[in-house]
């Protein structure tokens, strides 16, 4: 009898064969969500192609999962948990948000899958933060309770945003104009990048010529637009803002962990950025932070790892 576990993102889910007994997967596939009307038939394709029963299945997925019903949020898929292990005739379901398994994927992830930005040493089996700046923004926080590592789930992208520069505080005035309350996920997600980008160039007294995130990157980079790079550093240095208000809230010694699929795509501008000066400044304890490390997370697949992680301690 095999065990499974999936990643369900907007677009694509990932799937692989969990070897228990040593943690290692095989058999990863990945396809889009756009070529099936359920996550059933997705399921069902995969274990179709599988030489053995599956009895033990966890999936992360991006949308809450208190209920028996799940409803993506970014998807039409739905369905009910209880009637989803009875269809597929499994032994045992779990069913976790997909920033419950990005963050457990953390303390397992090597060297070689992430980027230290800054800071002093990891103290081990300390409290770790984990967001990530993706469709919206996704927040963690990790414990190590009784030999083993609980997600503490939360809804910290919906926070309110903190100004730390007299730009940043124009861009909130006008993201309040239109939002009203303006949330972190405003500002450091994909839309927020556009967010970010529209309000500086009405600063500017100039008409955007950018909707979608990945052409402000682009130009930014390629240092073709003034006020894409300006939305670029502003981008960083409110995630330094942010995520130096994580470190804070849990005394996170374990270091904080920036996942999710934006930041990986301007690493070199990333480091160089005021990201790590943002992080540090915090008044009184500024000290302090400068010994909380800062990583960037580059795995492929930190969501179907977490979810191994997941199933592999409920099973042992």
């Amino acid at each position: 009898m095999l065990s499974v576990v999936a990643d369900v993102g907007g677009t694509n889910i990932r799937l692989a064969v969990l070897d228990i007994a040593n943690g290692e997967m095989s058999k990863v596939r990945e396809y889009p969500c756009a070529q099936f009307i359920t996550l059933e038939s997705a399921l069902a394709q995969y274990f179709a192609t599988l030489s053995d029963p599956v009895s033990h299945l966890c999936v992360g997925i991006a949308c809450p999962v208190e209920d028996d019903l799940v409803s993506m949020t970014n998807l039409s898929w739905q369905f009910s948990k209880s009637e989803l292990q009875h269809k597929l005739d499994l032994k045992t379901l779990y069913v976790i948000n997909d920033y419950t398994a990005i963050s457990l994927a953390v303390p397992f992830v090597d060297d070689k899958q992430k980027i230290q930005i800054g800071g002093g040493e990891v103290v081990d089996n300390a409290v770790k933060a984990i967001f990530g700046p993706g469709t919206g923004l996704g927040v963690s926080h990790l414990i190590k309770h009784d030999q083993k590592w609980v997600s503490l789930d939360g809804e910290g992208g919906h926070s309110s945003f903190a100004p730390n520069t007299s730009q940043q505080a124009d861009v909130l005035l006008l993201l309040q104009s239109q939002f009203g309350h303006v949330s972190n996920e405003r500002l450091l997600s994909g839309q927020g990048l556009v967010n970010i980008y529209h309000a500086l160039c009405r600063l500017a007294g100039k008409q955007p010529e950018f909707f979608e995130p990945a052409e402000i990157t682009k130009s930014a980079l390629a240092a073709e637009c003034e006020i894409a790079e300006q939305t670029l550093t502003l981008f960083c240095q409110a995630m330094g803002g942010f995520a130096g208000n994580l470190a804070l809230n849990l005394d996170c010694k374990g270091g904080v962990y920036i996942a999710g699929g934006i930041v990986p795509r301007f690493i070199d501008f990333f480091q160089n950025s005021e990201f790590r000066a943002f992080f540090e400044a915090k008044g009184r304890f500024a000290g302090f932070l400068k010994t909380v490390p800062t990583y960037l997370i580059t795995h492929e697949n930190p969501g179907l790892l977490g979810a191994a992680v997941y199933l592999q301690q409920e099973l042992s």
